[in-house]
């Protein structure tokens, strides 16, 4: 048998280079003709094309034209063109005019097109292979609404249906006791079944395991994943449909010592239309965020951990400074909830589509406002803060514990404090606390341990926050158990905040490249509200409980 001989590394390396050499050529080659023509020039390997664009055109047309249409904005269409010349481009485009399209011309070269189908097909796919949908008819859910009211009558449901017909009620009871998640987790001898409700998890079931598999096999089905697979993790999604509203749900997969862990989070397009007065708030912070959305450069970061809000918090920002006048663009990892007039785009990895890749891409396309999902890495962080810097006003996320945590966390990732001192406007840390069950909280006098902790910690509030008076005669609410909290005293959640603007003085600082401990005592000096002080007036207040807040933010 004749031996296949490898050519040396060194070879390979030579013949890589010289075709990247040669893309290169043809890509100069392409941005000087673009040039003539007086049109832009984009190479699609890395832009960000709008998964609702690119159907625009039919797949056939496309490819006579030698086009592809990149971007929607309404009715308003980048579209990405070999040769203007082409003769079969004209009759496009005029179809598209007659269907009240406008449309503006990029030129790209014929490799770059190549790359713009390929993730056209991707796309397409996509769109047209959506994942599965459970229908829950709206006299089926009102019937087994009438049967749920609470966490026991679901438990009872469950544990006298046969495996089949679990999902269905597992869903619906969901929605009813407004669960985030729901977790199936296989221990040895059964499987333990568990809802998030706001933000804790809570105890349902323990089923047995002999059913478990074909659950299992219904749900991998529903979110477009493969069933034989069952040692590596997975990730999918499906719908809810409802007469009223379509309900994603996102599913991870991982392998467990006793069979496969399944979280399955439910996105209710209702909780992200929240506006910015609803998030909790108090008027000062609100008044403050305010004035600085309505700024036109500079970038707010937010920062807290995974489930803290930070994506509603975000989402609100766009809603609220969103109009017909401001183009803005999303990159998020991934969408979870779809907005009108908003251009969004999703991190796509195996595309070599990533936040650094599609923000710089972003940049290029004359966005008012960008949504940078997470700051990850110095790219990332450096391209987000040159966009704040260069007319743009940035919403982005960063993984730290408060908000005096973001200026050291950006320094650690690389990202020069000569940069940052200008480029952000303002740091933002949250939590999110339990509220108060409005029908079973009830008063008391509070105690000598919690009066001391008041004093301790608000006797030194700024001046600008006129928060209630409190005193040993004071008293405060605590939770009780009724079935409309499901006898946890709680019932929603929200958020409690600190807020400091990056001022001359902090900019100072920030140059110096400062520990948490500093950014932090100027921020109070200046008057930032912490996140245990906003919790703890929202006691006073009755919206939630000392042992509420102690648990999220306790020192």
């Amino acid at each position: 048998m004749a031996q296949v001989t490898q050519k040396p590394d060194f070879e390979k390396e030579l013949e890589e280079k010289l075709s990247s050499i040669q893309v290169d050529k043809i890509e100069e080659e392409t941005k000087a003709a673009a040039q003539k023509t007086g049109l832009p020039y984009v190479n699609l390997k890395s832009f960000p094309i709008d998964a609702s664009a690119v159907l625009v055109i039919d797949e056939k047309d496309a490819r006579s034209g030698q086009m592809i249409v990149i971007s929607k904005n309404g009715q308003n269409l980048k579209i990405a063109i070999v040769d203007p010349q082409n003769p079969q481009v004209q009759p496009i485009l005029d179809n598209l005019k007659s269907q009240g399209y406008a449309y503006g011309l990029v030129i790209v070269s014929p490799l770059s097109l190549e790359a713009g189908w390929l993730r056209y097909r991707e796309k397409k796919e996509r769109i047209m292979a959506p994942p599965g949908v459970v229908e829950i008819k709206e006299d089926v859910l009102s019937d087994i609404e009438k049967q749920i009211k609470d966490i026991a009558d679901l438990k009872e449901r469950l544990t006298s249906l046969p495996i089949t017909k679990v999902l269905d009620i597992l869903i619906a009871g969901a929605l009813k006791i407004e669960a985030s998640d729901i977790h199936f987790e296989p221990e040895e001898k059964d499987i333990r079944l568990r809802y998030r409700l706001d933000g804790v998890l809570n105890d349902i079931v323990n089923f047995s395991p002999i059913g478990y598999p074909g659950l299992l096999s219904r749900i991998k089905l529903l979110s477009g994943l493969k069933i034989n697979i069952h040692d590596n993790p997975q990730d999918g999604r499906f719908t809810i449909r409802r007469s009223d509203k379509d309900i994603e749900v996102r599913v991870s997969i991982l392998p467990g010592a006793y069979g496969e862990n399944i979280v399955m989070r439910i996105l209710d397009p209702g909780t992200i239309k929240q506006k910015l007065e609803d998030l909790g708030m108090r008027e000062d912070g609100l008044i403050q965020i305010k004035k600085l959305l309505a700024k036109t450069t500079g970038a707010i970061i937010t920062t807290g951990p995974t489930g803290s809000g930070k994506t509603t918090t975000l989402y609100a920002f766009v809603r609220y400074v969103n109009n017909p006048d401001v183009k803005i663009i999303t990159i998020e990892d991934p969408i979870e909830y779809h907005m009108e007039g908003i251009s969004q785009t999703q991190v796509d990895p195996t595309a070599g589509y990533t936040f650094a890749g599609g923000l710089r891409s972003i940049v290029r396309q004359d966005p008012d406002v960008i949504l940078v999902g997470e700051i990850r890495d110095v790219e990332t962080a450096e391209i987000a803060m040159q966009a704040a810097l260069t007319g743009h006003l940035v919403f982005s996320t960063l993984h730290t514990n408060s908000a005096a945590g973001t200026i050291p966390r950006l320094i650690d990732l690389g990202v020069r404090p000569v940069t940052i001192a200008p480029a952000i406007n303002a740091a933002m840390a949250q939590r999110l606390v339990r509220k108060l069950c409005l029908k079973c909280k009830k008063k008391q006098k509070i105690s000598g341990e919690e009066l001391v902790l008041l004093k301790k910690y608000l006797s030194d509030l700024s001046e600008k926050i006129t928060g209630p008076k409190f005193g040993e005669s004071t008293e405060i609410y605590q939770p009780d158990k009724c079935k409309e909290c499901n006898s946890t005293g709680y019932q929603g959640r929200i958020g409690i905040y600190e807020l400091f603007e990056i001022d001359g003085e902090m900019e100072k600082l920030i140059l110096k490249s400062p520990p948490i401990s500093e950014v932090q005592e100027l921020a109070i000096k200046n008057g930032m509200t912490t996140l245990l002080q906003d919790g703890l007036l929202k006691v006073l207040d009755g919206v939630t409980s000392i042992e509420e807040v102690m648990r999220v933010v306790g020192e």
